[in-house]
Order: structure tokens, then sequence, then C-alpha cells
């Protein structure tokens, strides 16, 4: 008999918690073993996301109601009581009775049948009591916005001096939200305007992005891969965070340029774009893995003017110096600004991010050596942490006093040279992009 949504979802989560493994990645590749389709697979990424963005907030309830802490359960009975409790809090559509029985039932499959009465009391009781749940403390404004959120205490310390209270509460929100999918049209292929058209024939709603050209917002699209202009390489799944590189990067028709950090290869394929396919762009990861999905990516979008490298970022490359009118570093990051995509990156420990401005600062030195005189240098990351940000450019400047930041204009007429995005302000994922000029 083939698994059910929850029993993919357990697997997943249990591989989160025992390996490591990043969920997207392990629910991919778990739906794709179980041939999951359709609602089931939907219900099942449901399971796993949600379980995931409210851990912390399904932890405070699951205490009141259970005898043994959280923390004490038997694995994996903490990851099915969680699953239970939030297909009762949070899914509508299900009936508590069916999150309590199915739950039960994976107590058992998990060969914890002796646990299956706790876990039929814990959510009953959860059931019984989901319109009068325990408050969460609100003395500590840390602790009360970790957990009404599940997101650690210490990354809301540090938003909220960023921030400030309102807006650390709207980024914290806008984290447990789903990411609108927004993909960038190629040019090479079509318009926006046919591309549309074309979605619009496969039952796909697509709308112009409100302030980021050349963008579409989609839904309804169900598996992107399957549709035609997909195949046919008419468009480039893309965050407009993203697409911006390439459009305050600058570059045109015949430059000659370097994408330092390039895998999955989303701005080469933009910086492509822009450049009518002409020039060439020179696109480096260390792993052959990821330079073949770059090579395949470019062959679907019809891109001919991009080479890959096999090149460690840090390690200066004799031939490259002074080679390239813009060179674009998208460092290695803490990823905090795609927490909504990827929600199990908020659980990363803090001295993990410790040595990132040390590896961003290394490969941004010697990427600036690959800058020709006159050329242009784009220090990107997906994070909005400044000291992977702001706190990395203005080290980087004050030991390189042959480049200085240089304005660009966004598209919505703003000037400035170095941008974050936020989504609570943006709508985009998290993201910082600076532009520096060389003089000489």
């Amino acid at each position: 008999m083939s698994a059910t949504a929850r029993e993919i979802a357990l697997r997943v989560l249990v591989s989160c918690r025992t390996n490591g493994a990043w969920a997207d990645a392990a629910l991919k590749a778990q739906l794709t073993r179980d041939s999951l389709t359709g609602p089931e697979a939907a219900l099942c990424s449901r399971i796993v996301y949600g379980v995931i963005q409210n851990q912390l907030l399904l932890d405070h309830y699951l205490t009141a109601f259970c005898s043994q802490k959280p923390g004490h359960l038997q694995p994996p009975l903490l990851d099915i009581l969680r699953i239970g409790a939030y297909q009762i809090l949070f899914l509508d559509k299900i009936p508590d009775s069916a999150a309590v029985n199915t739950s039960v039932e994976l107590a058992k499959l998990a060969k914890r049948g002796q646990a299956s009465g706790l876990v039929n009391a814990v959510l009953r009781k959860v059931s019984k009591n989901k319109e009068n749940l325990p408050a969460i403390p609100d003395r500590d404004v840390d602790r009360y916005l970790s957990i009404k959120y599940s997101h650690p205490k210490w990354l809301v310390k540090r938003l909220l001096n960023i921030l400030g209270r309102e807006e650390t509460e709207a980024f914290l929100a806008a984290n447990n939200q789903v990411a609108p999918l927004t993909i960038q049209v190629n040019p090479l292929k079509t318009d926006q305007e046919a591309l549309e058209a074309e979605l619009k024939e496969s039952g796909v709603s697509a709308a112009a992005h409100h302030w980021v050209p050349g963008c579409l917002e989609l839904s309804g699209t169900g598996d992107l891969t399957a549709l035609s202009a997909f195949r046919e390489g008419k468009f480039l799944v893309q965050d407009p965070a993203a697409r911006l590189v390439s459009l305050i990067s600058g570059v045109q028709p015949s430059d000659r340029v370097l994408d330092v950090c390039a895998a999955p290869g989303g701005k080469t394929f933009s910086a492509a774009f822009a450049m009518e396919n002409r020039g060439k762009i020179t696109a480096c990861d260390l792993h052959e893995n990821k330079l073949k999905r770059i090579r395949e990516g470019a062959e679907r979008l019809g891109i001919s003017c991009v080479t890959t490298a096999a090149a460690d970022g840090r390690v200066r490359n004799p031939a490259w110096v002074n080679g390239f009118d813009v060179v674009l570093v998208d460092a290695p990051c803490s990823g905090l600004g795609i927490i909504r995509k990827k929600p199990d990156t908020r659980y990363k420990k803090p001295d993990d991010l410790f040595t990132l401005p040390m590896i961003q600062s290394a490969i941004l030195d010697n990427a600036a050596s690959y800058v020709r005189p006159g050329g242009t240098l784009i220090y990107s990351t997906c994070t909005i942490l400044p000291e992977e940000n702001e706190q990395v450019v203005v080290s980087f400047l004050a030991d390189h006093p042959e480049f200085e930041q240089d304005d660009f204009t966004l598209p919505n007429g703003e000037t400035m040279s170095q941008l974050t995005l936020w989504p609570q302000r943006h709508n985009t994922d998290g993201f910082y992009i600076c532009r520096m000029k060389r003089h000489n």
C-alpha cells in the first residue's frame, strides 16, 4: 500500500531533525520516491512547511496538554504530535477527529504503539481547547514574538535592534506566509504579453509584477515544469529581488561578465537576457554537478553566451585579473531573507553565522581583482543582517580605495548605491544589493 501524505510528512520531518536535511530538498525527494502527486502531495507539503513554520508555537501549546515536556518525548512522537496539532489548529478543512486518528495511526506505524494512547489524549485536549489555548507570556517581547511566530529568540532580538517592534512583527509574520511565485520572461524567446496569453491558455493566472519589469506573478500553476512554456524555455523562475541584480549591474550586450558564485544560475541567465545573448558570461561554482545544471538551464532558455568554470571564489585566477566589465558576487550567506521559502533556515545556530562575513569578505576581495578599470562590481546576498551586508562593503571599501559605491536607479525611480529589500516592505525575498565602480 502506498504511503499517505501524513506518513511522508513524518518521514521528511524526521529526516530534517535527525540528518540535518533541508525541508525543501527532503520533501521533493520523498514525494518523488513515493510517487505522491495532486491533492495528497499538496497536503503533505502544507503539513511539512506548516509544522516547521509554527514549531515553537505548536510546542508551546503541546506543553500545556502533555505531562512530558516536548523535548523529553521519544522521537518521532514529538513530530507526530506536531503534525496532529498543526492540522487541528491551522487546517480548517480537516476534521479534528481525522487529525487525531491519523496521528494515532502514525504512532503505530512508527512502532510507538505503546505511545498511541498519549498521542490520542494530547491531541484530543488540543482539539477540545482550541478556542481557549494557553496565552503566550508577553512580559518579555523577545520571548513573546519568538513563540508567536516561531523564530529563535536570538534572531528576534537582532531584528528588534534593526527594525523596532512593529516592523519586526511584520517581518516575522511575512516569513510564515506563502511567497508569491514569480517568473522572469525570457525575451530571447517571447514577450510578456504573449507569455501571459500562453499561460492563461494553460489555466495559469499571470499578472505583471507591480514594480519590477519583465516579471510575472503566477497562481494556479500546479507543476511548473509540466508547462510547455517552461519546457520551451520561455521563462525563468526567479524572485524579483534576484531579478534586480541584472538591472542594477547595468550589463550591456557585448560585455564580459563574471558570475563568481553562480549556482543555481538565475542571475547568470537574467544577465544573459539583458545582454541579448551577446558578449560572454563566465559562471562559476565549486561543484561540477551545479555547473551541469547551469549548462542545462542555459540550453533550455536558448542562451549560448554562457560558459561555466569550476572555481573557488576565494582563490585568485591570474588569467581573469582585470578581465571583466562586470563582476557579480552573490555571496554565500545565512539565507535569512528567504525564510518564507526555506522555513527551516530560521533554526540555524547563530554560531554558524559568525564565520560568514569572513568568507564573504574573502570572496569579494578576490573578485575585485577581476574587475577592469572603469568596470562594475556587484555584491549581493539573500540575507538582511547588516554584518553580512553593509558592514562587509564598508570593510571592503576601506581596503580598496580604487573602488567607490556607485548610484543606480530602481524601476520605481528611487536612486541609491545600496539596497536592502524586505518581504514585509517590498513583497520580495529579503535581499541586499550594492553597486561599486572601479576607478583605476
